[in-house]
C-alpha cells in the first residue's frame, strides 16, 4: 500500500507569522516535524508543501522532500490535496492514504503517525481518522487555540470545538477532556472529495475543518494516543515546546545533521 505523508506549512499564519521556519534548539519548526514524520516505517515517502521559497529553500538544505504549492489555500488540507496531485504526476503512482501531518506539531512521532494510519488498515470502511489526547489541566481544556472533541461508543467524533467540551457547569468535576491532534489520515480518493464538499456553517463557527464531515453525516474515526505532545500557535508555545524537547530522545536522532 503506498501511503505518505504530507505536512502543509506556510510563513503567513494569522495567529503566528514565520512559525514553520521558528526555531526549537536550532531547528526550525517544520524541521522537526519533517524527520520525526519520515521516521515512520508506515509511510513510502514524506513531503513539505509550501508556497513559500524560504521554506523550500530550507528543505532543499536539510535534504527534506518540498512541493511547491498555490497561494490561493486558506485550508490545509487544499493545499495537501494540490500536493497529492503534483507528487502523483512526479511519481506517476496513485497513493493509496495521505497523512497530512500539521506543520504546527514539532513533537509528533513516528508511533503516532502508525496509531493513526491503523484503523484504515484494519477497516476499508474508514475514510479520515484523527488523533485524540488526554488533557491534564483546565488551562489547556479552556484554551481556544486547543480543539477538543466528544466521541460515542464507537470512537467516532460527535463533535470538536475550541469550547471546553463537555460542560462542566453542572458541577461534574471529572469530564473527559480531549483534545484533537493534527494528524490526520484520509484516504486518497476522501481527501479529494472532502474539498469538493461545499464549506459547513458549523466548520467556519468553530474553524475546524473536520466540522465539515460531520455535518454532510458521515464519520471521523478518533485513534487515541498517550504521548503528551503540544502544538505551537504563539511564542509562549514555542518556549514551552522547546523546554519540553530539551532531553526528547528523537531529536537527538536527527539534531546534528542540521
Amino acid at each position: 500500500m503506498n501511503i505518505i505523508a504530507i505536512i502543509p506549512a506556510r510563513m503567513g499564519s494569522s495567529r503566528y507569522p514565520g512559525k514553520p521556519l521558528a526555531l526549537i534548539h536550532g531547528v526550525p519548526m517544520v524541521g522537526h516535524v519533517a524527520f520525526r514524520t519520515a521516521m515512520s516505517k508506515t509511510l513510502k515517502a514524506t513531503y513539505v508543501a509550501t508556497c513559500d521559497e524560504i521554506i523550500k529553500n530550507y528543505c532543499q538544505s536539510a535534504g527534506l522532500a518540498c512541493v511547491m504549492t498555490g497561494d490561493q489555500h486558506v485550508r490545509c488540507t487544499t493545499r495537501t490535496a494540490e500536493a497529492l496531485l503534483k507528487i502523483e504526476a512526479m511519481d506517476g503512482r496513485k497513493a493509496d492514504i495521505v497523512v497530512m501531518v500539521q506543520g504546527d506539531e514539532p513533537m509528533v512521532t513516528p508511533e503516532m503517525i502508525d496509531a493513526a494510519v491503523a484503523p484504515m488498515l484494519e477497516d476499508a470502511s474508514i475514510n479520515v481518522v484523527n488523533l485524540m489526547a488526554e488533557m491534564e489541566t483546565l488551562a489547556e481544556f479552556e484554551d481556544p487555540n486547543e480543539v477538543k472533541v466528544v466521541v460515542d461508543r464507537n470512537g467516532d467524533a460527535l463533535y470538536f470545538s475550541r469550547e471546553p467540551i463537555p460542560s462542566r457547569k453542572k458541577g461534574s468535576d471529572k469530564v473527559p477532556m480531549r483534545k484533537q491532534v493534527c494528524v490526520i489520515p484520509f484516504r486518497r480518493d476522501y481527501l479529494l472529495r472532502f474539498n469538493d464538499m461545499e464549506e459547513s456553517p458549523l466548520e467556519i463557527y468553530e474553524s475546524v475543518d473536520m466540522m465539515r464531515i460531520l455535518e454532510y453525516g458521515e464519520k471521523v474515526r478518533m485513534a487515541p494516543v498517550t504521548a503528551r505532545t503540544f502544538s505551537v500557535d504563539t511564542p509562549q508555545d514555542l518556549a514551552h515546546v522547546e523546554r519540553l524537547m530539551t532531553t526528547d530522545a528523537l531529536r537527538q536522532r536527527y539534531t546534528p545533521r542540521q
